[in-house]
């Protein structure tokens, strides 16, 4: 069992027949009432962040979190296929479930797939990812006092904005939290 009080950025425990991981928590101790754990936290099936509210001194079933390396293989129309390195194993996992990851996978990518007693919960995704651009807007010389940008679609079908000096058919690094240009690759 794990100690509400002890909370950290981090902590994975299962409440309400739900999993979550902890993002932030916050102690508020008065001294006419017992302390208030305050813990934002992210829903593993939802993907939801929620707060919830705890007394100091509750307790919660921990949630142990298996990471498996698998090779993104192919879009099957409904689910996207993996493979396991190691076992060669195949599992499929619903697109619906992949939206915002789906922006940075292409085949052959090695990827981590988070399980929780044989249940998928999702695909942990490296922090920057190299995509090709497909299609690019011609540069505009003009004003270039701040940095100017412009639109570029990936490999992907996702669109960001790329300075003014990458080229189509370049490879340009993208970070996956909010899929946003970082440098070239």
């Amino acid at each position: 069992m794990i100690l509400v009080n002890d909370f950290r950025p981090g902590i994975t425990f299962q409440y309400e027949s739900n999993i979550f991981v902890v993002i932030d928590a916050s102690h508020n101790k008065t001294a006419m009432r017992q302390m208030v754990i305050k813990a934002k936290v992210r829903n593993l099936r939802s993907q939801a962040i929620v707060e919830i509210s705890f007394t100091g001194g509750d307790k919660v079933e921990p949630a142990h979190i298996d990471k498996r390396e698998m090779q993104y293989l192919y879009d099957a129309g409904e689910a996207l296929v993996f493979m396991d390195t190691d076992t060669y194993d195949q599992i499929e996992i619903q697109k619906e479930n992949l939206k915002w990851e789906m922006n940075f996978l292409k085949p052959n990518d090695n990827v981590n797939i988070t399980t929780f007693e044989g249940e998928i919960l999702g695909v942990i995704l490296p922090d920057k990812v190299a995509l090709q651009i497909v299609e690019c807007e011609p540069a505009v010389k003009g004003d270039t006092a701040t940095s100017a940008s412009k639109n570029a679609i990936l490999e992907t079908g996702l669109q960001v904005k790329v300075p003014l000096f990458i080229g189509q058919d370049e490879m340009v690094l993208v970070t996956t939290a909010d899929g946003k240009y970082s440098s070239r690759a």
